[in-house]
């Protein structure tokens, strides 16, 4: 039987530190890109380019629906500081996801909005841009 929503194939952009390569192709990124496309990008405009996804549909119901999906993104922030993306980035990080909430939620121009904004894949691409190495304890100072 099929998941109704396969992952994608995530190719993750090489940083050129083997690990940090290696944290942002495991699992748990594969996980986060399938996030972000259901939230952004799941679906496609017949006989356009456009990708939307359950973000700009969840953008209809006022006020709840921008709410719940805003939501839904932080879990890519909370990722994205565990895996060592400095301060500065994770408030742009949050910035987007307030843009999206905020805009998102006036009706029909915010479903516009959250077809060309994609707050989630902006996220996704700052988070493997900035993802660090964890701190080897061997090589802190006593």
């Amino acid at each position: 039987m099929n998941a109704p929503f396969p992952p994608p194939v995530y190719k993750a952009p090489r940083t050129g530190d083997a690990e940090v390569d290696e944290r942002v192709a495991s699992p748990q990124a594969h996980d986060l890109q399938w996030l972000a496309d259901l939230l952004d990008s799941r679906w496609r405009i017949p006989g356009t380019s456009w990708r939307f996804g359950v973000d700009a549909i969840a953008g209809l119901v006022p006020g709840a629906g921008d709410l719940v999906a805003g939501l839904a993104g932080l879990y890519i922030i909370s990722a994205a500081a565990r895996a060592g993306v400095p301060r500065h980035v994770i408030v742009r990080m949050v910035g987007n996801i307030a843009l999206d909430t905020v805009v998102g939620s006036v009706p029909i121009l915010g479903s516009i909005f959250d077809i060309a904004f994609k707050s989630n894949q902006r996220n996704l691409r700052l988070y493997a841009k900035h993802a660090r190495p964890k701190a080897d304890p061997s090589s802190d100072p006593p």
